[in-house]
């Protein structure tokens, strides 16, 4: 028990009460009653990326330990929006937005977890259920007071920024989603605590045992500063393609692989304890980097794809090979030419001319595998030109 425990505990940052959850696992075990274990998403994107794979990743450890695991799909919380860490009142999504990442969702998450062992629902089925009686005494539960409590309402009603009467709602319901799955364990992210407590509290107003709570830290992403997002294109989906995602997870930071390795790696503790060892003895961190990334790839598109996309990466990075496959791009020029800087630009290299200049002159970019030294250089239309910038950006670039 205590092995699993540790491996629960594992990345970790809040058992809430921490003095409960050990007496919780032995009473489960002594009965012979798994525990619950629920953790919600909203379905407010259609792909999901490694970031939302930690909290799935325990989920599954969980299930490999013979507990019952929840996947719910917020189907009518998505429909209020996620108010937390917003400034602004969140767009609603429309009930065909939901229904539709709903879906894919339901074919991406078995990428991780076990479906015979996942039990899969919507919070439309009960909420949808609650009469307006019901609905008044779960708003008595709480005060405006306790709802400003949460540092991202607080900010907004200091500044003087509105907060619509529905975002109060959605604590009360994932809140309330607590109450009618009778869930024992509840899991989020460290943005999530004060909802995750308010389910707790309202376990304990409906006559039920609270539930306890494990909290799992936002994983950065391959910047290695901010959040993973799709809005910051720092991601990487799980849906991607094995060279793509073997390709972004070798560029992230030495330091950062450790947390990558803690997080979302299956591989135990004390296999990577033994990998850090290997780097302070001189181990090259590349070689380590190769393993985490086969292994993240390898849970997504099986052994065969990661070790072609190691392969891959090494010929294409280590000996200077093109891949057979890039993207192919149109841009237009002027009678003299279009700007290197421009080009790039226009064939969605970088995000700016200024990216562009940039780059070319810390030598981060090649025309047909020269390096550009000549941040004025110009490209002169009729012609087709491989062009990369970095390691990982590339593309055939046509100029007319």
């Amino acid at each position: 028990m205590r092995d699993q425990l540790a491996e629960i505990r594992r990345g970790a940052e809040e058992l809430i009460p921490e003095e409960e959850f050990e007496a919780r696992w032995r009473e489960a075990e002594k009965n012979g009653r798994p525990l619950r274990i629920k953790a919600g998403f909203d379905p407010t994107a259609p792909d999901l990326h490694l970031g939302h794979t930690v909290l799935l990743n325990k989920m599954r450890a969980f299930q490999d330990f013979g507990h019952e695991v929840i996947f719910l799909i917020g189907d009518f919380t998505g429909m209020i929006g996620d108010p937390t860490g917003k400034n602004v009142t969140r767009k609603p999504l429309t009930p065909e937005e939901v229904t539709e990442n709903a879906r894919t969702y339901e074919a991406q998450i078995y990428k991780v977890l076990d479906p015979d062992r996942t039990r899969l629902e919507f919070n439309s089925r009960w909420v949808n259920e609650l009469t307006p009686s019901d609905f008044v005494k779960l708003a008595a539960s709480h005060t405006v007071a306790r709802m400003l409590e949460r540092d991202d309402f607080h900010k907004r009603y200091t500044s003087g920024q509105a907060i619509a009467i529905h975002e109060f709602l959605y604590p009360l319901i994932q809140g309330y989603d607590s109450v009618a799955l009778e869930a024992d364990v509840e899991l989020g992210g460290t943005d999530q605590k004060f909802n995750l407590l308010v389910g707790r509290h309202l376990q304990h107003v409906y006559g039920q045992r609270p539930q306890l709570v494990l909290t799992m830290p936002l994983l950065e992403g391959l910047d290695g500063v901010n959040k993973m997002s799709k809005s910051m294109d720092n991601y990487v989906g799980i849906d991607e393609p094995p060279d793509e995602q073997f390709g972004k997870l070798m560029s992230i930071s030495d330091d950062l692989m450790w947390r990558y390795f803690q997080l979302l790696s299956f591989e135990p503790i004390a296999t990577i304890e033994g990998y850090k060892r290997e780097v302070a003895e001189g181990a090259n961190p590349r070689d380590i980097k190769f393993r985490l990334a086969r292994e993240l790839v390898a849970r997504f598109h099986g052994d065969a794809a990661a070790r072609k996309a190691q392969e891959a990466f090494v010929a294409r990075f280590q000996r200077g090979a093109l891949p057979d496959e890039m993207p192919e791009e149109t841009v237009e020029a002027g009678p003299e030419g279009i700007p290197i800087a421009a080009l790039l630009k226009a064939a969605g290299l970088t995000k700016s001319n200024g990216e562009g200049m940039r780059l070319v002159k810390q030598g981060a970019v090649r025309v047909e595998q020269d390096r550009v030294e000549d941040p004025t250089k110009t490209l002169a239309a009729g012609s087709s030109y491989i062009v990369q910038v970095g390691k990982r950006r590339i593309a055939r670039v046509t100029v007319v």
